[in-house]
């Protein structure tokens, strides 16, 4: 039996073993390592074989029967034939005798060190790396034999079914990878280690090369992300190029401007557009078909209310303005994060949350309008007539986005953001773009406000049902504006042009006694033979459209109420904004 601090004949035997086993572990780790620096190098002068021999050798050959200048294939390749013969002809074949001979001589670090200087030729490759794809993202575009060429070559099952510009990434991020194999290396050698001293002093060397590709490899890996995205988008989207940077990607829902419907779409950010795709079946992946190319340039964003879909946005822009709902991957924040990155990446996004529902004189016909949905009136924004599914149908101005009947929507007019072609407009629009002189017209009734401009000024607004005396019940928009802050506007819409009707609330008497007749949380006004019913959503949503009321009936200007501690925002839905708070 042996005692705590005692180490009889077995112990030290059963000690010596495990010593020895951690040796030969530790051996084995290391010519694991050696191992796997000659089977990468071997993989790695394939490739730049294929770069060398293949790629550039048949486009040269090309180029000197005059198809294409021999300066722009010398200017691609940049010193990859330099490249090649120092892999190819001495560190693969010394890598090759030292992994032979591995019993005898167990180190690398004395072959790294002496060739490691050969390695500073990267920073040529990597300087010119940016301009290389320029180049040839340029050349393919223009030069039909110049593509014919790359893409035979790219068709051979030695490419890996790989695009020469992946190929070309492969130089830009070898010299790190020798670092961290040397690293690793260096942590399984023992401090006493003969090959120490050498794979120490080859590590600096490489650290220093490395250093030349490291905001190269950031390049490369967001390259790599845009030949992702270009082959999923059928290779017909001009999107490679080292000047464009991917942000971010996700399933969206898109939100139809004629009804209550939504669509699968799918976005791609980068630093200077927005791609809006349609997804397509394909059996090789996910694929997209791009429907809009939004710039970023001029793009505005902006979070809107939706009483169908929660956490919808806006995005506007000079091409096209789509209303878009977040889910999968998107948090409900979704706008929010968007105008975020677009103010770090541009600064036309420093007013970025800015109200972009009409557009201004000066962008007339040179920015896509956001459409008013078609659930957001009940009359023609122009004329004011009601709508009607026989007579009176729903039509949408392509200029200002305004909705119209089709009296007001018989013009048409050259549209700048839609290449200058002849699109429907309403009356107004027309004369604006045309230059034609705008005819007077009527002196404006009490009730032709529109709700819209209520939207970002009113103390009180949302969704209230409403019944007149005895009448049946209808949902109306109410509004008590700032500026008139002792009358109550209602509406048949948020977007209508002309008020229903008009109550001065001066003098009104309010009741909120339940009545067995009347919905829940309901309440009323009433003056003289005068008497309008109002129900809310909620009992929550009835005490603060009361406590406005009580204030304006007594002709005192109204406060807007507060929602657990922070007033409701100017352009919010009462309703939604109750909703959010729960």
């Amino acid at each position: 039996m042996l005692f705590p601090g005692s180490a009889g004949p077995e112990m030290q035997e059963f000690t010596y073993v495990c010593a020895l086993s951690f040796q030969e572990t530790n051996e084995q780790k290391l010519f694991k390592i050696a191992s796997e620096l000659l089977h990468t190098e071997k993989a790695y002068v394939a490739r730049l074989n294929l770069l060398d021999q293949e790629f550039c050798a048949k486009l040269m050959e090309e180029a000197n029967k005059g198809t294409f200048p021999v300066d722009i294939v010398k200017n691609i390749f940049s010193n990859i034939s330099s490249i090649h013969a120092f892999h190819s002809q001495f560190l693969l074949p010394d890598l090759e005798k030292r992994m032979g001979e591995w019993d005898s001589k167990p180190r690398i670090g004395d072959i790294l060190q002496k060739l490691t200087p050969f390695l500073k030729m990267y920073a040529e490759y990597v300087k010119n790396f940016d301009k290389a794809m320029e180049l040839l993202k340029q050349w393919t575009d223009r030069s039909p034999q110049f593509k014919a060429i790359i893409q035979e070559i790219q068709s051979q099952e030695v490419c890996g079914c790989l695009t020469l510009q992946h190929h070309m990434l492969e130089p830009v991020q070898r010299v790190p990878r020798y670092e961290m194999l040397l690293k690793d290396y260096l942590k399984k050698l023992p401090q006493d280690d003969p090959d120490r001293r050498d794979a120490e002093r080859s590590l600096e060397i490489i650290g220093t090369a490395a250093t030349h590709s490291n905001s190269a490899i950031r390049k490369s890996e967001n390259l790599k992300k845009l030949l992702e995205i270009y082959e999923m988008l059928g290779e017909e989207e001009d999107i490679v190029n080292p000047s464009n940077e991917f942000i971010k990607e996700g399933h969206i829902l898109k939100l139809a401007a004629r009804n209550t419907s939504a669509m699968e779409r799918y976005l791609f950010l980068f630093n200077n557009m927005l791609l809006y795709c349609v997804p397509k079946f394909s059996l090789g992946g996910p694929k997209y078909t791009v429907r809009t190319r939004i710039g970023i340039d001029g793009m505005k964003v902006l979070e809107t209310i939706n009483e169908d879909y929660p956490h919808t946005f806006q995005v506007s822009g000079k091409e096209r303005t789509l209303e878009l709902q977040a889910r999968y991957s998107f948090s409900s924040s979704i706008n929010t994060q968007y105008a975020k990155i677009f103010q770090q990446k541009n600064e036309s996004f420093k007013n970025a949350l800015k109200d972009v529902d009409e557009v201004s004189v000066t962008e007339l016909g040179k920015r896509a309008p956001r459409w008013i949905r078609d659930n957001e009136v009940t009359m023609c924004m122009k004329c004011k007539e009601s709508f009607n599914a026989i007579t009176r149908r729903r039509h949408h101005c392509r200029a200002c986005g305004y909705v119209v009947c089709w009296k007001c929507s018989d013009y048409k007019a050259p549209l700048e953001y839609d290449g200058n072609k002849m699109n429907k407009v309403c009356k107004d629009c027309h004369c604006i773009l045309t230059g034609e002189a705008i005819a007077e017209g009527k002196k404006k009734g009490i009730l032709e406000i529109e709700a819209g401009q209520f939207a970002d000024s009113s103390i009180m607004c949302g969704f209230l049902q409403h019944s007149e005396k005895s009448k049946i019940w209808q949902k109306c928009w109410c509004v008590i504006p700032e500026k008139e802050s002792l009358v109550l506007y209602l509406y048949g819409a948020p977007q209508d042009v002309k008020a229903q009707c008009t109550i001065p609330l001066v003098g009104y008497s309010v009741d909120d006694t339940t009545r067995p007749t009347d919905p829940p949380a309901s309440f009323r006004i009433s003056q003289s033979k005068s008497t309008h019913n109002f129900a809310a959503e909620s009992e929550e949503l009835k005490q603060r459209w009361l406590k406005v009321i009580r204030v304006a009936v007594t002709g005192e200007i109204p406060e807007r109420p507060e929602t657990n501690g922070s007033s409701v925002s100017d352009n919010n839905n009462t309703e939604e904004a109750s909703t959010d708070n729960t």
